[in-house]
């Protein structure tokens, strides 16, 4: 399957492996930072999983969710199914493209995407986004984790060599015709979610947000 958004099936089975050599733990600390935030809701979505090891996360510190968890990769899709074992009953596997998958208005108390919203465009990402918000309760959360470029200096230049390179190698592995970052964070809040909380790694080259459902308060973890 092969969309702007990149295949990442020939990538499924070592890409942990060059996360570990980019970037050691830090996608890892990036994802799991502010999952306990996810502790109490009941309805997750879950979108670009990759291999599950943030799902099998998940289902451990939440005993009680359900989660949709949808990839455009059937590979990664079954990596994550065998990681998760004995704990499939609570989810729900969808292999398919977010922009064309049909999302139940008004459904989930929590969303999540986890390096996911920089393969596509900047005008594809604000669809989704808006596709997103309608499928959320109130009070609905929101976990953003992705690449980020920092406002200024050297650790901007740095990003950008690392944002560069990334889609290069992308580009070359899954045919993603992706070549900016596109404005993720900026694009939620200017949909009107609020930031409760947030974490930073790589010197601004990582940002995971938390944001919460417009004019839904916060929510404890």
């Amino acid at each position: 399957m092969k969309s702007s958004s990149g295949d990442y099936s020939g990538l499924a089975r070592v890409y942990h492996a060059l996360e570990l050599l980019a970037f050691g733990r830090d996608l890892e600390r990036a994802r799991f930072t502010l999952m306990p935030t996810l502790a109490t809701c009941q309805s997750i979505l879950l979108i670009g999983e990759g291999d599950g090891r943030f799902l099998q996360r998940l289902l451990q510190l939440n005993s009680q969710a359900r989660v949709d968890c949808i990839d455009l990769s059937p590979l990664m899709i079954a990596r994550a199914a065998e990681r998760i074992g004995d704990e499939a009953h609570r989810v729900r596997f969808q292999v398919g493209d977010i922009r064309q998958i049909e999302l139940a208005a008004n459904h989930y108390d929590a969303v999540v995407t986890c390096f996911v919203l920089d393969c596509f465009s900047t005008s594809d990402c604000a669809t989704i986004i808006a596709r997103i918000g309608a499928a959320l309760k109130p009070n609905a959360l929101w976990l953003w984790s992705d690449f980020a470029l920092p406002s200024a200096g050297f650790q901007r230049w740095r990003a950008r060599i690392w944002v560069a390179v990334l889609h290069l190698f992308f580009r070359w592995q899954t045919g993603q015709d992706v070549r900016e970052l596109p404005p993720a964070e900026s694009l939620i809040t200017a949909a009107g979610f609020k930031p409760i909380a947030e974490a930073t790694f790589q010197r601004g080259l990582l940002r995971s947000v938390v944001f919460s459902q417009p004019g839904s308060g916060t929510r404890s973890s």
